[in-house]
């Protein structure tokens, strides 16, 4: 690390949960000068907050964690300007409008983009993405006169958009081009109860189906119909491409940065160019930690590449190490929760799955672990809440799935007045277990 003498600044690109954190655990231990660049907002949000905004269960600004005054007391410089070039050269990055900075060194946090995949009438308005500030700004415009909407795209965000959409009244169409919802994801029981739950709701769940078209209005550059693989016209006054996201890197195509997918780094987040790193959705990791994507659109990961680089760059070189892959999400009134590896469609010789479910209410739990040492690798759980320290503690020690059934009831994190049901989880995963292992 060079001496905090310096005078020229670090700057990061990017003021999402990666590029801040990097930024605050920077300055907790260097007085190196910091400027954070943005051309979405001025502060830092909760972008998984965008829809309760919209749904009117919180005002924007209190998506932002920090008072307006924390960046100014904390010496954290915040610019609203448009990246277009990174002179690795020169060590400059140059704006849309304004005179370029120089930088000592710099990470890219540019996050993700909504995929779009050229589709006929995709440039209409009123069809949008969900993923920046700038599309909630949009949604809110558009929605004031929206009576039928489509929703391409069978995944989380989509989901989100779902729900936020019939907030307001307004009937949703759901084109999912798999057999069932996120099944590439999910084992066939948790998206079969996940249909259920869309359907449940008043969506009009349009499985095996993709978006062939969007047609506009008769002389207008509206929106006013979808047409379906299957030839179906569904009327519709808003369209949603909710197809997923990809790394946010048209800044450095064509720049002297190596990219794929995303940016590509090494074990330590830096690229091949000395002194410039990239975290977050945007990168790609060369290696990836264990059995985890080369790139990972997920919040927890961007945290904790902030802080490694942080280290890094304060003297302290530290390799990316995330831990236990785990997730979370909310379909609705469904609470679901993954940690370790639970495959959708798991090989029998390397994996094997115990599945409890309620035969009236919406809960469910899999158990994955493999079949010869029986050591535990992985749990999904829908509207049961588990115990994060738990789970990742027994994929540390390498637990058993015995062990792990037996001790399920320390791992419960439902409030104390709901129903546990441990003891008959336990009775028929031990049935099962013993079945398994007979077999």
């Amino acid at each position: 690390m060079e001496s905090q003498t310096i005078h020229k600044p670090i700057i990061i690109i990017g003021n999402g949960i990666s590029g801040i954190t990097a930024a605050r655990h920077i300055r907790k231990q260097s007085d190196v000068p910091l400027i954070v660049i943005s051309d979405e907002s001025p502060f830092f949000f909760s972008r998984t907050a965008l829809m309760y905004v919209f749904m009117g269960h919180l005002p924007f600004e209190q998506t932002q964690p920090y008072e307006t005054t924390f960046w100014e007391k904390n010496k954290i410089q915040l610019l609203e300007q448009k990246v277009t070039q990174i002179d690795v050269k020169e060590k400059k990055v140059i704006f849309e409008k304004g005179a370029p900075l120089t930088f000592s060194k710099l990470i890219i946090a540019t996050g993700s983009q909504p995929n779009f995949f050229d589709w006929p009438g995709q440039d209409l308005k009123a069809v949008q993405g969900f993923y920046h500030k700038k599309d909630l700004t949009s949604l809110e415009f558009w929605s004031k006169n929206i009576k039928e909407a489509v929703i391409v795209g069978g995944g989380l965000i989509g989901v989100e958009v779902a729900e936020m959409l019939l907030s307001r009244g307004i009937h949703v169409h759901f084109l999912v081009r798999e057999s069932s919802f996120w099944n590439s994801v999910l084992p066939l029981e948790e998206s079969t109860l996940i249909n259920k739950e869309i359907a449940r709701h008043g969506v009009n769940l349009l499985l095996n189906t993709e978006l062939k078209e969007i047609l506009s209005r008769e002389n207008y550059d509206r929106v006013g119909s979808i047409k379906t693989n299957k030839n179906e016209i569904i009327p519709c006054d808003w369209v949603g491409l909710t197809v997923g996201v990809h790394p946010n890197i048209d800044l450095i195509r064509d720049s002297e940065i190596a990219c794929n997918r995303g940016v590509l780094v090494n074990r330590y987040l830096e690229t091949n160019i000395p002194g410039i790193y990239a975290i977050g959705d945007c990168a790609e990791h060369q290696i990836p930690p264990g059995n985890r994507s080369p790139v990972e659109a997920v919040w927890y990961t961007g945290r904790i590449m902030g802080e490694t680089v942080a280290q890094t760059l304060t003297g302290n070189p530290s390799i990316y190490t995330p831990g236990h892959w785990f997730n979370s999400a909310k379909f609705f009134d469904i609470e679901f929760q993954t940690y370790g590896n639970v495959k959708a469609q798991p090989n029998p010789q390397e994996e094997k799955q115990l599945v409890w479910q309620h035969p009236e209410k919406n809960l469910l739990l899999r158990l994955a672990y493999h079949p010869t040492s029986l050591r535990f690798l992985g749990v999904n759980s829908l509207g049961i809440r588990l115990r994060h320290q738990c789970f990742d503690q027994w994929l540390t020690e390498k637990r058993t799935v015995v062990e792990v059934i037996n001790h399920l009831k320390e791992a419960n994190f439902d409030p104390e007045f709901y129903t546990k049901y441990e003891p008959q989880i336990q009775k028929e995963f031990t049935k099962k277990l013993d079945e398994n292992i007979t077999i």
